[in-house]
């Protein structure tokens, strides 16, 4: 997708999810958030959001909620427009964005952004937009986020829901990244209620395990699903119960382990 300088030697980490609104920025944010304080001393933590769809209008132009609260948990200092380079507002798959607004992805915009961060940080956290088969330019075929994961080649986090058709789309997400030689470090569950079992859905109970045995992957941490005001990663809010878990996982080690581990 990208030149070859682009790619970062910082180590990193992609976080995609089985589909859209799935938490991948809860996700993003709570590990960023834990790279910046954790370490021995004080690491400089790099986000991105590559690509953003339904950002709101300002003065200054268009703003992506999502890399708002990833520059707030990781406290990267870089610009918005750095930190998110390539923006619409229509809230549409990027490729969809860029063709009804005649404004073709900029692949440059991305990799002077991955260009810097490399030099400026530590540790970087991208967080994809969608599922891997998201289009994200209007080429034949389209060429989607799994395609950018390739190119990027960081280990890959997973989130994904809790409830009844999970396994299905979590086995998919983890065989298409497998097949496309990507890295997968691991998978999130995101919004868990153990009372959902009790509601109606007693898939929820047993999801976590059959997960890891479809997919040989790891589970590595299982948020809780928690109300709607405990959860505002956009007002630079999370809960401890969901920074909590996140904690117990070395992200660290995961970003930086080398390929074949």
């Amino acid at each position: 997708m990208w030149p070859a300088d682009s790619l970062a030697s910082t180590p990193g980490l992609f976080i995609t999810a089985t589909d859209t609104s799935v938490g991948k920025t809860v996700v993003a944010c709570a590990i960023a958030h834990h790279l910046q304080r954790n370490g021995k001393s004080q690491r400089r933590v790099g986000v991105c959001k590559p690509i953003a769809t339904g950002c709101r209008v300002e003065r200054e132009g268009l703003v992506s909620t999502d890399a708002e609260a990833l520059a707030h948990f990781s406290d990267c200092r870089l610009p918005l427009e750095v930190i998110n380079p390539v923006r619409y507002k229509a809230p549409l798959a990027p490729a969809v964005a860029a063709e009804a607004s005649n404004r073709p992805v900029d692949e440059t915009a991305i990799s002077a952004t991955m260009r810097e961060l490399d030099r400026a940080c530590d540790v970087i956290v991208v967080e994809g937009i969608g599922g891997l088969l998201v289009p994200i330019d209007a080429t034949t075929p389209p060429r989607t986020v799994l395609e950018m994961i390739q190119c990027l080649d960081y280990p890959v986090v997973v989130v994904t829901r809790p409830d009844l058709g999970t396994l299905n789309h979590t086995a998919m997400t983890v065989r298409l990244l497998r097949q496309a030689d990507c890295r997968v470090a691991g998978l999130v569950i995101n919004r868990f209620d153990a009372d959902a079992a009790i509601g109606g859905d007693p898939s929820v109970a047993s999801n976590g395990k059959w997960m890891q045995r479809m997919t040989g992957a790891t589970l590595l941490a299982t948020l809780p699903s928690l109300p709607t005001g405990d959860v505002r990663p956009e007002a630079g809010h999370l809960a401890p119960a969901i920074l909590d878990v996140a904690g117990d996982v070395d992200w660290m080690a995961l970003a930086a382990a080398p390929r074949g581990q």
